[in-house]
């Protein structure tokens, strides 16, 4: 039984191709961080290496073991962790792609199929991809690769030219919710608040609901950014200064930062054209509908805009304090902002 939850094209496809015989040396999985492409990977591993009749079974040992990442056979392989500087944190290396490579020549171990999952590949080097071509180009054996990425436009073209390309789409919010609470156990009203802030994105979603610290730090920054919304230009400086000091040492946390203004600014822009039951801070929704109020249309479109640029110009390396300052001169003025307790 294939654990995956939702992705009934993708799933129907890789169990007809394994039934049929028929499946790819090669795959790209492609979709957003936290969809599920992970999850299935691990699903299509246990199918080619289950010893019942109507794979992937669950249960068997070679189920099992993939399930619990002891299978001999089954690869997992990721971004580089503790390298000195923030390019050798977020790269797959040469030497991780050589490793992968040697083990490519070497028959299974224990199971039918030698599966690789390689998680991040958009962030392989040039370097590391290259040398992949060519076992990509031409079929292993018993060897199955599958790629996953987040950001497929980062891929070398070459590389996704030599896979089955296969896009995993977030799931329905209702769909989210109720596996929440059917599977997870997580109380409803909970679960539907987990499910907008997941954007269909169900391994996130779970992740959330595992991890009650992180609500807190959402609704910490949320405070924060309603706090430099109301301040005067100096404040908003200082605030963009302490982000930016922060910026060279975790640049995930800035991003995240930024993707909750997004989201917040998002929501007012459904408020504003008539789409309100549609936003993902539910459990702020007047302070939401409040500040949509204060800002045009046009205003809430702009200011939306000029985030995604302030981060995208992160990506590209552009001084993080200048960036950030720039963003809160562009911070659309209309007045105080009333801040509703909810």
């Amino acid at each position: 039984m294939w654990s995956v939850i939702g992705h009934i094209k993708a799933v129907n496809l890789l169990r007809q191709s394994i039934e049929r015989g028929n499946f790819s040396h090669a795959y790209l999985f492609v979709g957003p961080p936290h969809v599920g492409k992970m999850t299935l990977a691990k699903n299509m591993a246990q199918a080619l290496n289950c010893l019942t009749i109507d794979p992937p079974c669950g249960i068997c040992a070679p189920c099992l073991r993939i399930s619990e990442g002891k299978h001999s056979d089954i690869q997992v392989t990721e971004l580089e962790q503790g390298g000195e500087t923030e390019a050798s944190k977020t790269r797959i290396s040469v030497e991780q792609v050589d490793q992968i490579l040697h083990s490519v020549n070497l028959p299974p171990f224990e199971g039918r199929y030698k599966v690789f999952i390689i998680d991040g590949v958009e962030h392989m080097s040039l370097q590391a991809a290259n040398r992949m071509l060519k076992t990509l180009e031409e079929p292993v054996s018993k060897v199955v690769f599958i790629l996953l990425s987040a950001n497929e436009a980062m891929v070398p073209a070459t590389v996704i030219s030599r896979c089955q390309r296969i896009e995993l789409f977030p799931l329905p919010l209702t769909e989210v919710e109720t596996a929440l609470i059917t599977r997870w156990g997580v109380a409803p009203e909970k679960a539907k608040l987990l499910a907008r802030l997941s954007g269909g994105r169900l391994g996130w979603a779970v992740t959330l609901a595992q991890d009650e610290s992180w609500l807190q730090q959402r609704n910490e920054w949320l405070d924060d950014w309603l706090e430099v919304l109301e301040a005067d230009m100096d404040a908003r400086f200082t605030y963009v200064a302490k982000m930016a000091e922060r910026f060279s040492q975790n640049r995930e946390t800035v991003r995240q930062k930024l993707l909750l203004l997004v989201d917040w600014w998002r929501d007012m822009l459904l408020v504003k054209t008539g789409s309100g039951d549609m936003i993902a801070n539910i459990d702020r929704t007047v302070t939401v509908q409040e500040m949509a109020s204060l800002f045009s249309l046009t205003q809430t479109r702009q200011f939306i805009g000029n985030v995604e640029t302030a981060m995208r110009q992160l990506r590209q390396n552009v001084n993080p304090q200048l960036v950030l300052e720039v963003l809160m001169l562009n911070v659309p003025e209309r007045g105080k902002v009333k801040r509703v307790v909810t």
